[in-house]
């Protein structure tokens, strides 16, 4: 079925698009929700008025986004998190992880939708990550995950605990004269 885009679908049409659609998808998710209409005429010239309002709408966030772009491009964000003891994390890093740093950073709100993670960081090291603000701006950062220095710190030995002069039998002995004292007085 050929149809108008009224609405952006991510990954199907733009504003004012017009593309051949499978029936189904057209009849059962694009025309009950208004995100198109069939390529009728009339459907048509609605969708270029609509398409220059859009464009004029995108340029403005785009310029916005522009700004924003240019503060974060090629900066390096530091993440610190649990690792163990082959350099795997306890956990991940995530795009929501990334996007709350960012956001504190630069001032702006960024969402984690617009951190285009492909998976879960479970390493330390750097890694190049790709910030989209709309669909035609972007910003490239270097992800940067570093061990949490807090728990590195050394366990108690367990040989410190106990003392080394006491033997088996001393502490056998100890530990007799209190039971006798706990039954008795019973």
């Amino acid at each position: 079925m050929k149809v108008v885009f009224l609405k952006e679908v991510e990954g199907s049409g733009l504003v004012g698009e017009v593309k051949e659609v499978k029936n189904g998808y057209a009849r059962n998710y694009l025309l009950p929700r208004e995100l198109a209409a069939p390529a009728t005429k009339a459907a048509i010239e609605r969708a270029t008025k609509l398409a220059k309002l859009d464009a004029i709408r995108q340029e403005k966030a785009d310029a916005a986004a522009r700004l924003l772009a240019e503060r974060i491009d090629g900066a390096t964000v530091e993440l610190s998190a649990k690792v163990g003891e082959q350099g795997r994390l306890f956990g991940s890093v995530t795009a929501a992880d990334i996007a709350a740093q960012l956001s504190e950073r630069v001032g702006a709100k960024v969402e984690h939708r617009q951190v285009l993670l492909g998976q879960a960081i479970k390493a330390i090291g750097t890694q190049d990550v790709r910030v989209r603000f709309t669909r035609n701006v972007s910003a490239h950062i270097s992800v940067e995950v570093v061990s949490d220095e807090s728990e590195l710190a050394e366990p108690p030995d367990a040989e410190q605990e106990v003392p080394a002069e006491e033997t088996e039998d001393e502490s056998t002995e100890a530990a007799a004269p209190e039971e006798e004292s706990q039954v008795e007085s019973d």
